[in-house]
């Protein structure tokens, strides 16, 4: 009888132990939540991962490389409260948990409806200067891969990509001006392919090719999916994507990828185009100012160092227009530029050039032939962000679920982006914090 007592008191001893255990503790270990994880880590270049699941002090915290001590946890800001110093504060509650994703969780950027509103997730500047995710310079690659369900919204996903707010047109009101600070970074396609994947890269922080924006870019031809606001769970399960970029500064290309796939896209008559007429600019004033004398339509003051002057040395394809006895005209297709070249004939049987049009630009891989942004200080370079970045039209921006951010210093191959883009196929339930890693988040942790 005194035995049956003990093993009653024993039992129940075991069924309150188990009561006071962290409620996911069973599913920390998850095999396939670590199996997917170490597919990022082993990826060779690999700098940071943030799965919205491991946590530090109730913040979400990246899986990093070895050895890294940087912090590389994710603060929340509302730039408009930042620079305009309107609305209010960001908390960690702007940014619902789906409760699923490729890692086990994923956060919502949401249609704000507040004006006032732009809240964002960061990693501040002075916590990433000269780390492993600050890829800069002479020599430097990186790649980017989000996984993400998008709900609308054409600009930024994630990078290292402050527009400024020094271009004030429509918000004169802003009270801290500050010129802009990029260096790489995705969006949702911009104005140059409404939804797709784009991939921009900036040299000086600021402007390209005569214009006050950014415009090295690379986009893909297909858009990112898209579902409703108001999705079920089995929608939302089979609506994941992934989308990312490689720069590869060995070889000057800029590649964007949705789900694994880079397909190849070409920009017809670039002059015309609301986007790239920029790099078309480019293209023509470095032209110009190879002939001998001023030009017509050259301009003077246009800056060397923004000429568009991608290889064009052997034409991959020639194509004949029309030859009559006065002037021949062929198309030259070069790995990154279509040109129209007008040749006048002489009677000593010789040709001259007369005449060189942009008629086709290579947007996807695109060619940037120079370096990253190379901030010297913390106050020369910008933030990490998540969701959106700061800028001065203040729009929404990208909605929807992002499940995972992973960066590498280094150009991934085509089989490791096809690889990684693998993990978005099935979402996991949310696998509870991993070892080491706090249980709840705190709402109130804001940009520091």
């Amino acid at each position: 009888m005194k035995l049956g007592r003990v093993a009653i008191c024993l039992c129940a001893g075991i069924v309150a132990l188990i009561a006071l255990m962290p409620p996911s503790a069973s599913a920390q270990e998850s095999p396939e939540y670590r199996n997917r994880v170490e597919t990022v880590r082993r990826t060779p270049g690999f700098v940071a991962l943030w799965d919205f699941v491991k946590r530090k002090d109730g913040r979400f915290a990246a899986y990093q490389a070895k050895g890294d001590r940087h912090d590389f946890t994710l603060d929340a800001m509302n730039y408009v409260q930042a620079y305009w110093n309107a609305g209010r504060p960001a908390t960690y509650d702007d940014f619902p948990l789906l409760g699923r994703g490729p890692f086990g969780q994923a956060i919502r950027i949401r249609r704000e409806t507040d004006d006032n509103l732009r809240p964002m997730l960061l990693v501040p500047r002075e916590r990433l200067q000269d780390s492993g995710l600050d890829v800069k310079g002479p020599g430097k690659s990186v790649s980017v891969v989000v996984w993400l369900i998008r709900e609308s919204g054409n600009h930024a996903i994630a990078g290292i990509w402050d527009e400024g707010t020094d271009l004030q047109e429509a918000n004169s009101g802003v009270k801290r001006v500050v010129r802009g600070k990029r260096q790489y970074a995705l969006f949702a396609g911009l104005a140059a392919n409404d939804g797709c994947v784009a991939a921009h890269l900036s040299e000086n922080g600021a402007g390209s090719f005569g214009d006050k924006y950014a415009r090295n870019l690379a986009v893909t031809p297909e858009v990112i999916p898209t579902v409703p606001a108001d999705s079920t769970p089995e929608v939302l399960d089979r609506s994941w994507s992934t989308v990312g970029f490689t720069f590869n500064n060995k070889e000057h290309t800029l590649t964007a990828y949705l789900n694994g796939k880079a397909s190849e896209m070409w920009v017809e008559n670039p002059e015309e185009d609301p986007f790239f007429r920029w790099v078309a600019k480019g293209w023509v004033q470095a032209n110009l100012h190879k002939i001998p004398g001023l030009q017509p339509g050259e301009d003077p003051a246009f800056p060397a160092d923004q000429y568009y002057e991608p290889p064009e040395v052997r034409p991959l394809s020639r194509t004949l227009v029309s030859d009559n006895e006065v002037e021949r005209v062929e198309i030259l297709t070069f790995p990154f530029t279509k040109v129209r070249v007008t040749l006048r004939k002489h009677s000593s049987r010789s040709l001259d050039v007369v005449k060189r049009e942009l008629i086709g630009l290579r947007v996807n891989p695109f060619w940037f032939g120079h370096n990253l942004y190379t901030p010297a200080t913390p106050e020369q370079g910008g933030p990490f962000t998540i969701g959106r970045v700061v800028h001065t039209s203040r729009a929404v921006g990208f909605t929807g679920y992002i499940g995972g951010v992973a960066v590498f210093a280094r150009a991934l191959t085509a089989a490791e982006m096809a690889r990684l883009a693998e993990l978005a196929r099935l979402p996991l339930e949310f696998p509870g914090q991993p070892p080491n890693s706090e249980e709840q988040p705190d709402s109130q942790h804001t940009a520091r």
